[in-house]
């Protein structure tokens, strides 16, 4: 289960999430199938916390330089 959604986009994943929550709303569903897309949808929100955080930290590298230009900020000088 784990290992598809490691494949997914942020906006995949996040789109599937959004269904699931839709789904669990209405209330219609099993009880063991309630369970099983809290499951998946708890590492589905696991997955899109860890892919914004490493566009975080992406952007992070981006620097703005005197000149107004973009640029990737020297690690080894932070």
């Amino acid at each position: 289960m784990n290992s598809d959604i490691t494949a997914l986009s942020f906006e995949e994943a996040l789109h599937e999430l959004e269904r699931i929550v839709r789904s669990m709303e209405v209330g219609q569903l099993k009880l063991e199938d309630a369970i099983t897309a809290y499951e998946r949808g708890s590492v589905l929100r696991q997955h899109c916390e860890k892919k914004l955080r490493e566009a975080e930290e992406r952007v992070q590298l981006i620097v703005k330089k005197n000149d107004g230009s973009a640029g990737v900020a020297n690690l080894e000088q932070t």
